[in-house]
């Protein structure tokens, strides 16, 4: 790190848990995040704030007047703008270090793989269930990190399914995938059910810190936890997770 890095993320350097080699480590470490929403938002401003050196951002939406209530990487200038570009420029204002790729179109399994093989970490900030279990998927045969998140109504949940332990459960053992068999899509959107503004920002930011911890090999991650917010009465839940024997994902 030069003298001007040093200084910019000196209060990172004074953590003796981070010091100089944990803040080398994200400087010269690689995140993907798939959705620029109200999930990717904070994930994508804290990770770029913290001196994360590479992030490669995946969303072919555009922004909407609708997303600005709880999307806070966006701009009312950022109307009609694609997502992950929007978020590009939001970024190099607040970290020009920070070096963004901007994946802008739908991307299928073979581009989500040659993707997550580039990354250190995956963070699904997703909102749509086809795309959850494609990068389960991927990542247990790829064994990557994933942070996964999600956030509805006043409701939210996160956890860590970590593929480079065997032990580490994956989402199809929380959530067995039964759309293949009963052709039934139970999506919950926002646009539907509404969402309440800081929930995206309360799970998102812990979406940033596991992934951060993860990539700096610090602290005890959410592997096999997985935390519930209830933000109308401001109570979280923690339910221990297992792996599923029987997994068709990551037992086979």
């Amino acid at each position: 790190m030069n003298d001007k890095q040093l200084l910019r993320y000196s209060r990172h350097i004074l953590l003796p848990e981070i010091s100089y080699e944990g803040q080398d480590k994200l400087v010269n470490s690689h995140a993907l995040i798939v959705g620029a929403g109200g999930l990717g938002s904070p994930v994508a401003l804290y990770l770029a704030a913290s001196g994360l050196g590479n992030l490669t951002i995946c969303d072919f939406d555009v922004v909407d007047l609708t997303n600005l209530q709880r999307q806070i990487i966006h701009t009312t200038q950022s109307v009609g703008t694609n997502k992950a570009a929007s978020a590009q420029q939001t970024i190099y204002e607040i970290n020009p270090e920070t070096v963004v790729q901007t994946i802008q179109q739908k991307s299928t399994v073979t581009e989500f793989a040659a993707l997550i093989a580039k990354a250190d970490v995956v963070i699904d900030c997703s909102d749509n269930f086809a795309t959850r279990y494609i990068l389960n998927r991927l990542c247990v045969q790829l064994k990557k990190p994933l942070v996964s998140g999600a956030a509805i109504g006043f409701a939210g949940q996160i956890t860590v399914y970590d593929m480079r332990d065997a032990a580490s459960p994956c989402y199809q053992c929380l959530f067995p995938d039964s759309s293949t068999t009963t052709g039934e899509d139970n999506e919950m959107r926002c646009a539907s059910h509404g969402v309440f503004a800081p929930l995206v920002g309360m799970i998102g930011t812990m979406q940033a810190a596991e992934a951060l911890k993860l990539l700096i090999g610090i602290g005890e991650s959410l592997q096999g936890r997985l935390l519930l917010l209830d933000a109308l009465a401001m109570e979280w839940r923690t339910i221990k997770l297992a792996k599923d024997p029987a997994c068709t994902v990551c037992a086979v």
